[in-house]
C-alpha cells in the first residue's frame, strides 16, 4: 500500500530522485537531506505504514536486521566509532513525517554529542504503579 499525498513514499518508490544506498523489495535507504552526522541514512518501508505501530511485522521485523548492517558498514566505510538507531512516533517524540522510517546516524569519537538525555529519578513505588499499568495494557 502507498499513499499518494506522502512524500516518503514517493522517495521509496522512486519516483523522487535520493541519494540510495541501499534498495531491495521492501526498502529504500536513503542519505538524509539534513544529516546529523555524515552518513546519516534513513531507512524507507516502500509500504506506507504513518509509524511503528501501524506497520506490518514481517516488516517491522526486518528494520533492525537492515540497521545493524547499514551502521557496520558506515563503521567499515566511514570510520564510524558507533552508531544510533531512532525511530521517532508522533508529534511529541519529534516525528516531522508520518511514514514509517528509522534514522541510521554514524557517530564519531569527538563528534558532538546527540540523542542523549539526563536521567530523571524514580522510586520504587513510581517504576512498580507504572509497570502494572502497562503491563494491564498490553493483556
Amino acid at each position: 500500500m502507498k499513499d499518494d499525498s506522502c512524500i516518503f513514499c514517493k522517495i521509496a518508490n522512486g519516483e523522487i530522485p535520493s541519494n540510495t544506498i541501499y534498495e531491495d523489495g521492501e526498502f529504500r535507504v536513503i542519505l538524509d537531506l539534513g544529516p546529523a552526522s555524515k552518513g546519516h541514512a534513513l531507512i524507507l518501508p516502500k509500504s506506507h505504514y504513518k509509524d511503528i505501530c501501524e506497520a506490518d511485522q514481517a516488516v517491522a521485523e526486518k528494520l533492525f536486521p537492515l540497521a545493524a548492517k547499514l551502521g557496520g558498514a558506515m563503521k567499515q566505510s566511514l570510520g564510524a566509532s558507533g552508531f544510533n538507531v531512532v525511530q521517532n512516533n508522533g508529534t511529541s517524540a519529534g516525528q516531522t513525517v508520518f511514514h514509517l522510517h528509522v534514522h541510521v546516524i554514524p557517530r564519531y569519537d569527538g563528534g558532538p554529542q546527540m540523542v542523549a538525555w539526563n536521567p530523571q529519578e524514580a522510586n520504587n513505588d513510581e517504576l512498580k504503579a507504572t509497570a502494572k499499568v502497562i503491563r494491564d495494557t498490553l493483556g
